[in-house]
């Protein structure tokens, strides 16, 4: 059985020097589901392992945005994000849903921090695609402040909401979280990218779990077709954190403990390996 160790103190101050972080991709879809991933990162952080949390919410997105008379439409995955909609998506993932996880690791005995890509410049991104609208791709990446939440011992919780580069009035980018993830992880070096999902790894082309994939097949299954919608983006943070992390992993996160029991190498999932 897996239990919260409550006896075990917070970590003053973790030594990301000595031991890469883990980066956490929280879904959209999986949040509200269950509680225990939170439990899980407060665990995990008890034993002074340094985490960084980049979270969703695609889901609470479209909902609001159907309150304010706004069809949510993507394409590739991905949200088509004109003014009207990157001001909703601003307010609820990096308001609501944000502070709502930041308070909630609180309550359960963690230190944590909630920010969006945009503070301290931590991403700056451009927009590639002029029929997604203000979806940013990434630009540059400066881990720095993530390094200064991690050094002091905190758990800095992300919002895919990022600095955009250039003129004009629009200062913000909507940004994929997957993407996010990817990037961060590369920046920092992590120890590993564990993305916790709605669904139990990535699939071949005849609904197959594959459990292990290289690079180059996961470039296939994208160029293929037989990878679409929301799993295009995983597959893509996937490949961009390959650079730098030594181990991706996309992992069902609605089962109990998922996150735990990955680390223990107690779960099924895909990972996504160089070669």
């Amino acid at each position: 059985m897996l239990l919260l160790t409550a006896h075990i103190p917070l970590n003053r101050k973790a030594d990301i020097n000595k031991k890469s972080a883990i980066v956490v991709k929280l879904g959209g879809s999986t949040l509200g589901s269950h509680d225990t991933t939170l439990e899980d990162l407060v665990a995990l952080q008890r034993r002074g392992v340094a985490v960084v949390v980049v979270h969703g919410g695609g889901k609470l997105v479209s909902e609001w945005l159907k309150r304010h008379g706004i069809a949510p439409q993507f394409v590739r995955g991905l949200r088509v994000t004109d003014a009207e909609t990157l001001k909703v998506v601003i307010a609820v993932l990096a308001g609501l849903v944000n502070k709502e996880l930041v308070a909630a690791i609180q309550r359960l005995g963690g230190k944590a921090v909630g920010l969006s890509c945009a503070d301290g410049g931590i991403i700056q991104a451009e927009v590639k695609d002029a029929a997604l609208g203000y979806v940013g791709e990434v630009a540059h990446v400066d881990p720095s402040a993530l390094q200064v939440l991690l050094g002091a011992g905190y758990l800095p919780v992300v919002a895919p909401v990022s600095v955009l580069r250039g003129g004009g009035d629009v200062m913000l980018a909507n940004m994929n979280g997957d993407t996010v993830a990817g990037a961060l992880a590369a920046a920092l070096g992590a120890e590993r990218l564990i993305l916790l999902t709605d669904v139990d790894g990535i699939h071949d082309g005849q609904g197959k779990v594959l459990s292990r994939l290289t690079a180059a097949e996961a470039e296939a299954l994208v160029s293929s077709g037989a990878a679409s919608g929301g799993m295009l983006p995983k597959l893509e943070s996937c490949l961009k954190a390959l650079s730098a992390v030594n181990a991706v992993r996309v992992v069902d996160g609605r089962a109990p403990h998922a996150l735990l029991l990955e680390m223990e190498g107690k779960t099924g999932g895909t990972s996504v390996v160089r070669a």
